[in-house]
């Protein structure tokens, strides 16, 4: 590779980095929106539930979602020492671990209506109706995550990524690291704010 190639290489890979942190700051501002439309709506409506016990199922899979962010960890360890097929397991194994946390997520949503709380209707509470959007829009961010994951473990099983270029497949992990991060976090706000 020539100098040429390689400036324009390093070029590309900043570009997508950025690419990457552009995505990522214009999801915190979306969540900062509707975290904050909760705050709000907790000191200002007289019929905000304050006593709402969140769904043993968000524990579960918050513990899932913190497992496949080791195993990508490991992952990314595998594939800079080289064990390619360690790589892809893992690689595997987060994916199942990303669907088993969407699995989770809606049997939540199923003990909420269980217990009586629902999204939307006569019966329905606005802050039940902020748990469902922020916990919903996060599902969709994880079927976004897995679709990425999907595409870096086709790059993987393709040949794509080596020791010395794994540039997709840190992407992948960043990007995944925050959907866990963002999770926890929004879990924490959900129970302890309002």
């Amino acid at each position: 590779m020539d100098l040429t190639q390689a400036t324009d290489k390093v070029k590309n890979d900043r570009a997508k980095k950025m690419m990457l942190w552009f995505g990522i700051a214009s999801l915190l501002m979306a969540f900062a929106g509707w975290t904050s439309a909760y705050i709000v709506s907790s000191s200002s409506r007289e019929d905000w539930i304050s006593d709402l016990q969140m769904p043993s199922s968000f524990f579960i899979s918050t513990g899932i979602i913190i497992l496949s962010s080791i195993t990508y960890i490991l992952a990314k360890k595998a594939m800079r020492s080289g064990a390619l097929k360690q790589c892809t397991t893992l690689l595997v194994v987060t994916m199942g671990l990303g669907v088993a946390f969407i699995v989770f997520q809606f049997n939540g949503f199923s003990q909420m209506v269980a217990q009586g709380y629902y999204f939307t209707g006569p019966t329905s509470n606005i802050k039940l109706s902020y748990v469902f959007l922020i916990a919903t829009v996060h599902i969709v961010h994880v079927v976004a995550g897995i679709i990425s994951l999907a595409v870096v473990l086709y790059n993987q099983l393709k040949g794509k990524y080596s020791p010395e270029e794994m540039l997709g497949l840190s992407l992948g992990a960043t990007f995944w690291h925050f959907l866990d991060l963002l999770w926890i976090y929004l879990l924490l706000f959900m129970i302890y704010v309002g």
